[in-house]
């Protein structure tokens, strides 16, 4: 048996959700979403009133350091990708000849495109020259996002 809801979303989200909407399968999303909400609800609380051992908290935090961890790869390469996207030609292959997130970040000419993701999101504490860990896995993801955008269109050039 399947139940019908009412969500409110803002106006500007409609008007996007409009354009794409046949892209999408609205119900699952929103199930796939709720149930992992509901479930990390769940598991904090059984958490709480379980008597759980130590070797058993540290096996869940070195999950959730992975599942945190692949995030910022994950948001770095949507960043590089939406970057790649808008780049001039030239700035393009520029960008394409890093492999280094510290020679990155110090760049003028390229961190201007992601410096302020990077102070926004407390990501930027260098100590000395070299980058933390976080601001090194979301520039890594931003090169691999910036990579795929051009492997999907140098063919066509």
């Amino acid at each position: 048996m399947t139940r019908k809801i009412t969500l409110s979303i803002p106006d500007m989200l409609h008007e996007k959700l409009e354009e794409w909407r046949q892209s999408f399968n609205l119900s699952k999303m929103f199930q796939d979403a709720l149930s992992d909400a509901i479930q990390k609800k769940e598991e904090f609380q059984k958490r709480l009133q379980d008597d759980i051992t130590m070797s058993e908290t540290i096996e869940r935090l070195k999950q959730e350091k992975r599942l945190s961890e692949g995030n910022y790869v994950e948001n770095g390469r949507i960043e590089g990708f939406r970057w790649a996207k808008s780049a001039h030609y030239d700035d393009l292959m520029y960008a394409l000849n890093f492999d280094s997130p510290t020679a990155m970040a110090s760049d003028e000419r390229l961190s201007a495109s992601f410096g302020e993701t990077i102070a926004s999101d407390y990501l930027m504490e260098k100590s000395g020259e070299d980058l933390n860990k976080h601001t090194r896995l979301f520039l890594e993801g931003w090169l691999k996002g910036v990579n795929e955008f051009w492997n999907e269109i140098k063919e066509k050039l």
